[in-house]
């Protein structure tokens, strides 16, 4: 709003009020009325502030020759006033969008305000002073009217607070950027199915709705409605209740599942390595390793075969008996069987039956006779020439 340069014809003019104030009052009073001190109106529209203005003690009826001094003014938040509209000596000014609903000179001095604004709120002065053909002053009268721009809710934002699954909570949340008076909410499900909510589940305040254990019937077209006393608006959001876990948890559980095989995999491959590296230098076969040392045997009395092979050990000494009776308690020496071939005694026959077989050793002791005498079979490993046991 642009306040209007006061030129010298209003600083006349308030000179002029000024002195009238001073003047001896005519016959006449001059009374400017108003219907009503307090107007409401809608952002974007217009509106009318009426005042008109009566003589009082006129001595006729019909309306004598009389120049009117009107001016319109807006209290600014800062205590100042911003003039909107002057009419003096039948000149008009005022501001964009700002009139008098009728031709003058007349008595209704109402104003009309178009195109309004939120900013537009506050009270309105109306200052009128009358004249008649002589110059005489007739009367001077202020009234005040307190204008309230109202505005409809601009149209809300709805969102979706919570994942909506089975059994799970979720909040639907809408809320007016601008409104005056501030704006009041109401939810309400169309589809499939029309469905109204109250409280406690709805604030009708900050626009919230709560939906608590979701099933699948929840599911649907959710309407909110911010409303005023001047004016409505809505937005809505789809609600759709899965029955199985959101597709975050599902790829989040397949990544987990691969990364710990993948952990698995690795460390039984690593075990597998650490095994068969212990087991390689175990399994290696020496190309220089040293062959075992060959046995002492006994001297004259071992025998040993042409190929190298020990085919037997028999001790002499244990085969001698003893020179002397047996001590008590003296072991007696067991002689040892050998596994060498030797040659076979001719068997002697009998009369008309087969010759019967008697094995003897050398030494002239039969194998019988070193059973009795408790002899025991030991059979002795052989050595290759290389010195390894057979």
């Amino acid at each position: 709003m642009i306040s209007l340069p006061r030129s010298p014809v209003t600083n006349l003019l308030f000179l002029f009020l000024g002195l009238s104030i001073l003047a001896p009052p005519s016959r006449a009073q001059l009374h400017l009325h108003v219907p009503a001190t307090k107007l409401q109106a809608v952002e974007g529209g217009e509106v009318v502030l009426p005042a008109w203005y009566t003589l009082q003690g006129e001595v006729s009826s019909a309306q004598p020759r009389e120049k009117p001094f009107v001016m319109w003014f807006f209290q600014l938040k800062e205590a100042n006033e911003e003039q909107v509209l002057a009419y003096i000596n039948g000149a008009t000014t005022s501001k964009p969008g700002v009139s008098l609903v009728y031709s003058m000179p007349s008595r209704n001095v109402s104003l009309r305000l178009q195109g309004l604004q939120e900013k537009d709120s506050g009270p309105y002065s109306c200052s009128v002073n009358v004249q008649d053909k002589e110059g005489t002053n007739r009367g001077h009268s202020i009234k005040t009217l307190d204008l309230n721009v109202l505005v409809p809710p601009a149209p809300p934002s709805c969102h979706l607070l919570g994942v909506p699954r089975v059994g799970a909570n979720v909040t639907l949340s809408c809320q007016s950027p601008r409104s005056k008076p501030a704006a009041q909410y109401q939810w309400d499900r169309q589809l499939p199915s029309f469905q109204t909510f109250f409280a406690p589940g709805l604030d009708i305040i900050r626009g919230s709705l709560s939906l608590t254990n979701l099933s699948s019937s929840m599911s649907g077209v959710y309407v909110c409605k911010a409303h005023n006393e001047v004016g409505t608006a809505q937005c809505n959001v789809t609600l759709d209740v899965s029955t199985g876990p959101g597709a975050a948890v599902v790829s989040g559980a397949v990544v987990g599942t691969l990364v710990g095989l993948g952990l698995l995999a690795g460390l039984v491959l690593l075990y597998h390595r650490r095994g068969k590296a212990l087991e390689e230098p175990a399994n290696d076969i020496k190309e220089d390793a040293i062959a075992p040392r060959t046995l002492p045997w006994a001297k004259s009395s071992d025998t040993i075969s042409r190929n190298g092979t020990l085919s037997s050990v028999t001790s002499a000494r244990a085969l001698r008996p003893p020179h002397g009776p047996p001590r008590p308690g003296a072991l007696t020496p067991t002689p040892s069987l050998s596994s060498r071939v030797l040659p076979s005694p001719k068997l002697p026959t009998t009369d008309g039956g087969h010759p019967q077989a008697v094995s003897s050793i050398p030494g002239g002791v039969s194998s019988s006779a070193l059973g009795r005498m408790g002899a025991v079979p030991v059979m002795v490993p052989a050595q290759s020439q290389a010195g390894s046991l057979v």
